[in-house]
C-alpha cells in the first residue's frame, strides 16, 4: 500500500467518523498493538474523559504518513525515523524494547532451535520438523516483507540473517497479526514477530541457542515508539505520552514481556 493510498483511506475514515475532541486515535504499526491497547485501557481509568483508540495496523510507514499529513496527531512505529522525516519536524519518542521472537504451531513438536537450524529452515535447506528433533511433518515457513521492522531487526542482529535468502516456498504475511494467526491455525508453520505473552496462546515460542526472547542475553530486539509532528501535539496526546512513562503503564508493558524505555 502506497503512502498516497494510505492517506486517502485515512482521509475517508476521518470524514466518515471524525475524532472527537476527547478522543485520540493512535495509528501505525502492528508491533506491540495488544500491549498499547492495554496501556490505553489503563489510561482511560486514569483519564475517563479521554478515549484512546489503537486501531489495526497500517504499518509504521502508514502511521508516519498520517502524522506528516496532519491526518493523525500521534502514530505508533517500529522503526526509527529517517533523516528526511526528522527534517520535516517529526519527533520520535521510544516506548518499549521488544524482542524478535520465533514461534511455531504446537504440532511441530519443537521448543527450541539452534541458530544454524533456524537459518536452515528459512533458507529452505531443512524442510521437515523431524530433521530438527520434531514431528514427521513438512515445515511451512511464514515470512514478512523485506521492509518489515522485525525482519529488518533480524537482519541487523541475528547471526546468519544479514545475507539470508528466505526460501521462495514461504507465505508472506503483511502484518504481525496475520503472521501470528497463520501460525496458530496452520499445522507445521513457523513465523516471527515482536514478542508478546499473547504468543503463548496457540503457539510455541522458541528458544534460540537456548535463550528465550525474555532472556536479557537474547540477541535480537527492536523498539516501539510514538511519532508526532512538532507543534501539533494535542493535550490528549501529551497526556497519553506522559502516562506511558509512569510506573502504572510500565507495569502493563512488562506484563506483555516488553521492557519500558525510560525518557
Amino acid at each position: 500500500m502506497t503512502p498516497r493510498s494510505i492517506a486517502l483511506i485515512l482521509g475517508l475514515l476521518t470524514l466518515c467518523n471524525p475524532a472527537r475532541a476527547d478522543e485520540l486515535i493512535v495509528v501505525g504499526t502492528g508491533d506491540g498493538v495488544e500491549m498499547l491497547q492495554a496501556v490505553a485501557q489503563r489510561f482511560r481509568a486514569a483519564e475517563p474523559t479521554i478515549e484512546v483508540k489503537i486501531p489495526p495496523s497500517i504499518g509504521s510507514g502508514g502511521g508516519i504518513a498520517a502524522v506528516g499529513s496532519g491526518t493523525a496527531k500521534l502514530a505508533r512505529v517500529a522503526r526509527v525515523l529517517t533523516d528526511a522525516e526528522r527534517a520535516r519536524g517529526l519527533i520520535y519518542v521510544p516506548v518499549a524494547k521488544i524482542a524478535c521472537a520465533f514461534f511455531v504451531h504446537p504440532s511441530a513438536g519443537v521448543a527450541q532451535l539452534s541458530g544454524e537450524q533456524l537459518t536452515g529452515i528459512y533458507a529452505g535447506r531443512i524442510s521437515n520438523w523431524k530433521d530438527v528433533g520434531g514431528a514427521d511433518q513438512r515445515i511451512r515457513v511464514v515470512r514478512r516483507e523485506e521492509a518489515d521492522s522485525t525482519l529488518t531487526t533480524l537482519r541487523a542482529t541475528m547471526p546468519g540473517w544479514r545475507e539470508l535468502e528466505i526460501t521462495e516456498r514461504s507465505k508472506t504475511a503483511t502484518s504481525t497479526q496475520e503472521a501470528v494467526e497463520t501460525v496458530r491455525l496452520t499445522e507445521g508453520t513457523i513465523g516471527f514477530g515482536p514478542y508478546s505473552r499473547v504468543l503463548d496462546i496457540g503457539t510455541q515460542v522458541l528458544k534460540i541457542d537456548g535463550l528465550h526472547p525474555l532472556d536479557p542475553r537474547y540477541s535480537s530486539s527492536g523498539e516501539v515508539a510514538y511519532v508526532y509532528k512538532e507543534g501539533a501535539l494535542t493535550p490528549a496526546a501529551e497526556k497519553f505520552i506522559a502516562f506511558t512513562r509512569i510506573p502504572d503503564a510500565s507495569s502493563v508493558i512488562r506484563e506483555f514481556g516488553a521492557v519500558p524505555i525510560a525518557p
